[in-house]
């Protein structure tokens, strides 16, 4: 399962540096994790500095 981003996104794009499948992009609120692009490594979760990843449902 992808993972997401929730609304305690900062908008810093830190996790999109960090992707290395290039899933992250920035959306209008928070970036966005796209799940047919994500690989499921959790670098992502690991970079966020506001703890605004986790693994999808």
């Amino acid at each position: 399962m992808a993972y997401v981003i929730n609304d305690d996104c900062v908008m810093c794009g830190t996790c999109a540096g960090e992707c290395p499948a290039g899933a992250i992009s920035e959306g209008d609120s928070k970036y966005e994790i796209d799940p047919n692009v994500c690989v499921d490594c959790g670098t992502c979760e690991g970079a966020c500095p506001a703890g605004a990843i986790a693994a999808g449902n």
